[in-house]
């Protein structure tokens, strides 16, 4: 008769388990209900730069509408009614569909348990990211009904390390093949000097907790992105994404604001790190995609417009690119059709006049001729 098993061994080139880092760190979820009460709070009290940027870019998309995006282009719309969720769109980086910003989300924020113990709510660490949440929840389809925040204590210099180190070990470790003797070294350094520096300062979570959470998270859920919140006041919260398809096109967002809530502010602070520049300025983990890995290699497709449609379109967005573990689940219904372009603006594709017509109540809210509006 087998005996118990050995309790996992954590290391920083072996793949972790979520039990692991759920022993290790304390996961409070936000489901959408309090999604919704922040985004209600914020549209009441948000800054004025928010409100500011949307109008720019709705003014830069009205005086180019002559000009129709391209395929799998990322889109920003917002052509009528109030500065509201429901009434701007973003063309989805999976699907080629164009989603309202008021499709909300499950968050799972880890964190020490000494702010349990101090009954510390997780509820301002949403708030404080909450344009950018909904942005990045509006660009994905799929994959994005759990967003993943990781609390940290970390400084400026050790996000930084941290970044470097996670690009690090996601690109050497997620697949079969072994370590090379020269990375691991280097691996282990990187992780010794970060979690020598968090425990000198007596910071929490240590950082093998980070990463025993970061790796497992993106292991095991496999989310287009995942957050380290920082909250030292002259740190930042860094964004990674697990392929560069989810990063924020710079074309749309190179004046995105930084979030600082002083408007006096001539510094250029940031309370998280969007990237404004587009890939060269976004954290991309370098994961090894295909069968010998947990990350499996898909294509981006263009899906009939309808949520609840299955069908996507023969001429597919051209290989190359790749999207996360749900836009593959997902697509289960017929495939193989041309489809229809919407008449009147020419944005959205339909299967069927039946999946243009239950759509409308949605799409209706920019649905407009070029030149309308």
């Amino acid at each position: 008769m087998p005996g118990p098993k050995k309790p996992a061994h954590y290391s920083p080139t072996k793949r972790p388990s979520l039990s692991m880092a759920e022993s290790e760190l304390v996961c409070k979820t936000l489901d959408p209900d309090a999604t919704d009460v922040l985004i209600d709070k914020w549209l009441e009290h948000h800054n004025q730069s928010y409100w500011d940027w949307f109008l720019r870019v709705r003014e830069r998309r009205h005086s180019a509408l002559q000009m129709q995006p391209q395929r799998g282009e990322q889109v920003l719309i917002w052509n009528k009614g109030d500065f509201v969720p429901e009434n701007i769109f973003l063309r989805t980086v999976d699907t080629g569909r164009l989603i309202p910003l008021d499709r909300t989300w499950t968050t799972h924020v880890y964190h020490h348990r000494s702010m349990q113990d101090r009954k510390l709510s997780m509820m301002p660490v949403v708030f404080t990211m909450l344009p950018e949440l909904m942005l990045l929840r509006g660009m994905h389809d799929h994959g994005c009904d759990d967003i993943y925040i990781i609390v940290t204590d970390m400084k400026r210099t050790e996000m930084d390390a941290a970044t470097k180190y996670f690009q690090l070990v996601c690109q050497h470790t997620f697949g079969d093949a072994p370590v090379k003797a020269s990375l691991e070294r280097e691996i282990y350094q990187q992780h010794v000097k970060l979690k020598h520096t968090l425990e000198h300062q007596r910071r929490t979570p240590c950082f093998p907790q980070i990463d025993l959470a970061f790796r497992a998270i993106l292991a095991e859920r496999r989310p287009p992105f995942i957050i380290l919140f920082s909250h030292q006041t002259t740190s930042f919260s860094q964004i990674f994404f697990a392929h560069p398809l989810f990063v924020p096109a710079e074309e749309i967002y190179f004046d995105f604001p930084s979030g600082c809530p002083n408007p006096a502010c001539t510094e250029d602070c940031e309370m998280i790190r969007f990237p404004r520049r587009g890939l060269e300025g976004a954290a991309v983990l370098p994961l090894k995609r295909g069968r010998s890995g947990p990350f499996k290699r898909v294509r981006p497709q263009e899906m009939c417009n309808w949520i609840d449609c299955g069908v996507s379109f023969i001429d597919d967005i051209p290989e190359g690119s790749e999207s996360s573990r749900s836009s593959a689940d997902s697509v289960d219904a017929p495939q193989g059709v041309r489809g229809q372009v919407c008449s009147k603006c020419k944005l959205v594709k339909y299967c069927s006049i039946k999946c243009q017509h239950n759509d409308w109540d949605e799409h209706r809210r920019i649905c407009v001729r070029p030149g309308e509006v």
